[in-house]
């Protein structure tokens, strides 16, 4: 049994956690009645389709048809193998692993993924212990970064040598082919690989599960004419649009904090840290993409932006913020600190406490738009002032909650020293201007609905962001196989009554989960569904999900069981008729009197049976 996890240790793992708490590191998810409802994991979608189910301990999404236990949704979302989840799970309620168990089983990471994690020990052993790394150290200290914030980013630091990190890794087995493809080295026109990193502190860049998949590198020289930070280019494993620096470990703050903090650099977020603000992360580098909203939006609505003070950073901020208006989803908070310093600095020179003030006190986005707008006029000549409070009005008007609108408009009027009447008057004209031009749109895109264009409407989304059209569930399909299926599993009296009145189910899969159920159950003292999930083929699991997640009811009557029954006798019934009225019409072309004679027969021998 060495290398084969027991299968009394897989029930005491599944039994020890809740599906619930494990997904939600992935989701933000939603009670709603007996369910918890969020965004699917699996693809995108802006309407939550995807459900777990506390008492059942199954999820499943609506949208593209992926379900199961708590196993197989670790499966799908880390890519593991069967052991590997389950010993992922055993790690999150703290029960070791049985000491007859090895990893021999267990599906390794690629060679790129298993390079990164060398070179981010070895850039970090490089930091902390080498004299190699003495420079990097003293660059380290001089940024404020002690050993406890070494340690947790893994920072570490590249040499200036431009062969060894390649040494190291050719050293380790690593084949020239995977290296040159890792983003880690630069290949010259002669063919040989040099380290793409050198002089540098070294910032891993880790994927959701906390997987290092990239690395961004500090120069710490003062030669202006090497880039302040490189990034590894893109990989196979590496999608800048993708990442979010810290995000692994910043979405675990974020069930305490009750927030995400977004920030422009590494520095930032590392700062924010330092000073108790756990949930930092950064883009890399880039503008902010809808690819990492998303990721954002399925771990909390709740997210404050704080980026660099300077001017950049605050029409950085404003572009973001747009899109995150523009996404509609989210309760937005927006920082901008004084004197245009970034994080690092404000943390620097105001301490913690103030710091944390600041994100305490964010600003909501029309505050931070009409504050914007604030600073572009001249207040104090009317015409300039005239011209700030119609763009105020405009951006009011965006704000869907009637209140909102009415407490931005007290305030702007109280601001200016108008009266709000006249605001209110101004509002009503924008808000019946923004109604004409959403008709106007939505007219035009009737009127034009029947002619074959390329372009698809502005409501309709593009390929990749659309929520997926949710195909048919089992349960829909095959209703009446799928009632009997759960009585069969669900109540020994319904097993009962069925085999001993001989039924077969006419799907050979429902069949093969029936036989399946009885072996299960015969080997188990108390046999779970969740765990029966475990026991059958992968193709099979679907059903058992659908049938769960149906919320069917378990009483029942003998005569709810015939009444399923009969109906798949005639729907087979059915299915024969169509059949033979095919054949019946190949023998009249034919003129094949024998023939038509006996298919008539059979036709009626079955309308007979339909009654």
């Amino acid at each position: 049994m060495a290398g084969r996890i027991p299968e009394e240790f897989i029930s005491e793992v599944r039994t020890s956690v809740n599906i619930v708490d494990v997904i939600s590191q992935y989701v933000s998810l939603e009670k709603k009645g007996k369910d918890y409802i969020g965004l699917c994991p699996f693809h995108q979608e802006k309407t939550p389709s995807f459900t777990v189910n506390a008492d059942k301990q199954f999820f499943k999404c609506f949208g593209c048809g992926k379900g199961g236990n708590v196993f197989k949704f670790l499966m799908y979302k880390d890519n593991l193998t069967f052991p590997e989840s389950v010993e992922r799970v055993a790690e999150f309620a703290n029960i070791p692993m049985p000491s007859g168990y090895n990893h021999a089983g267990s599906t390794e990471l690629s060679p790129i993924m298993r390079m990164h994690q060398d070179a981010v020990d070895f850039y970090h052993r490089v930091l902390l212990t080498t004299k190699a790394g003495e420079r990097g150290m003293q660059y380290a200290k001089k940024r404020e970064l002690e050993k406890d914030i070494l340690d947790h980013f893994k920072i570490g630091y590249a040499p200036k040598a431009d062969n060894v990190l390649i040494t190291y890794l050719r050293d380790k087995g690593y084949q020239d082919n995977d290296l040159a493809q890792s983003g880690l080295f630069v290949q010259a026109r002669d063919g040989q690989l040099y380290d793409r990193f050198r002089d540098r502190l070294m910032f891993p860049l880790d994927n959701e599960n906390g997987k290092t998949i990239g690395f961004s590198g500090r120069r710490i020289s003062d030669d202006k004419t090497e880039a302040k930070y490189m990034n590894s280019p893109e990989t196979k494993i590496f999608i800048k649009s993708k990442v979010l620096f810290h995000f692994a470990e910043a979405k675990k703050a974020a069930r305490s904090e009750g927030h995400l903090v977004l920030y422009e650099g590494y520095m930032d977020v590392i700062a924010a840290y330092k000073a108790g603000v756990k949930s930092g992360i950064a883009s890399m580098g880039t503008s902010l993409t809808d690819d990492q909203i998303y990721l954002l939006r399925r771990i909390t609505p709740n997210i404050i932006v704080n980026y660099d003070g300077d001017d950049p950073g605050v029409h950085a901020e404003e572009r973001a913020t747009r899109m995150f208006n523009k996404d509609g989803n989210f309760n937005l908070g927006i920082v901008v600190l004084p004197e245009k310093l970034d994080p690092d600095e404000y943390v620097k020179k105001y301490g913690v406490d103030k710091y944390r003030e600041e994100i305490d006190g964010a600003l909501t986005p029309t505050d931070f738009f009409l504050k914007r707008l604030e600073q572009k006029y001249n207040l104090n000549n009317d015409r300039e002032k005239i011209t700030y409070l119609d763009e105020a009005v405009k951006e009011i008007a965006q704000v869907r909650n009637p209140v909102e609108q009415d407490m931005y408009i007290e305030k702007l009027a109280q601001s200016a020293g108008v009266s709000a009447a006249s605001l209110k008057a101004n509002l009503a004209k924008e808000r019946r201007r923004n109604n004409r031009a959403r008709n106007h749109v939505r007219n035009t895109q009737k009127n034009f609905s029947n002619y074959p264009v390329d372009v698809p409407p502005a409501d309709v989304p593009l390929p990749g962001d659309e929520d997926v059209p949710a195909e048919q569930t089992v349960v829909e399909k095959n209703p009446s196989q799928t009632r009997l299926l759960y009585l069969f599993i669900h109540s020994a009296d319904a097993q009962r009554y069925m085999l001993e009145g001989k039924f077969k189910f006419p799907n050979q899969d429902f069949e093969t989960l029936a036989q399946d159920w009885l072996k299960y159950a015969e080997t188990h003292e108390n046999p779970q569904i969740d765990g029966f999930l475990d026991f059958i083929p992968e193709q099979l699991q679907g059903i058992i999900v659908d049938a769960e997640m149906a919320q069917m009811p378990k009483d029942f009557t003998i005569q709810e069981i015939n009444e399923h029954v009969r109906a798949l006798q005639k729907r087979s019934i059915y299915f024969q008729l169509n059949e033979l009225q095919n054949q019946l019409q190949d023998a009249k072309r034919k003129k094949d009197v024998q023939e038509i004679v006996a298919i008539t027969q059979k036709i009626i021998e079955f309308k007979r049976i339909l009654g």
